[in-house]
């Protein structure tokens, strides 16, 4: 590969390391995705297991129940809305890595292309060179 094709390699590089960058960032959001999501469960367990203590004894605890069940139903809400707004922003993620990559295949495209011009022009130089010395001893031959 000569100089004109490899002058891309920064920049590829580059690229690579942009599309690495923006893996990583959507992994950190989904992560944090699967991890409210099990909080969001334990908040359903949570519930489940004061039901059943209210329930046994409803005297004492039906009144406790009532605080905690509102208290569960805010957090529930604010949860929904943050993993509605985490997954808005993983899709803008999703969005930045495919940019990234389509970015890195032009570049990598323009290299392959470039180098198969240089590869063409050089065998082209190379053939008219043979052509030359064919046509040189040709002429000895003639003498």
């Amino acid at each position: 590969m000569s100089r004109k094709a490899k002058d891309l390699d920064t920049l590829i590089r580059l690229n690579k390391w942009t599309v690495d960058e923006r893996q990583r960032e959507l992994g950190v959001l989904q992560q944090r995705e699967t991890e409210w999501i099990l909080f969001g469960e334990s908040l359903d367990k949570q519930l489940l297991r004061e039901q059943k203590v209210a329930s046994e004894d409803p005297t004492s605890a039906g009144l406790i129940y009532a605080a905690f069940a509102t208290n569960h139903r805010v957090r529930r809400e604010q949860l929904q809305l943050a993993l509605h707004n985490l997954r808005i922003e993983i899709e803008q993620s999703r969005d930045r890595l495919a940019e990234a990559y389509r970015g890195l295949k032009v570049y990598e495209e323009v290299q392959k292309t470039r180098a198969k011009h240089e590869r063409e022009e050089e065998a082209r130089v190379e053939q008219l060179t043979l052509d030359e010395i064919g046509q040189i001893q040709h002429q000895r031959k003639q003498r």
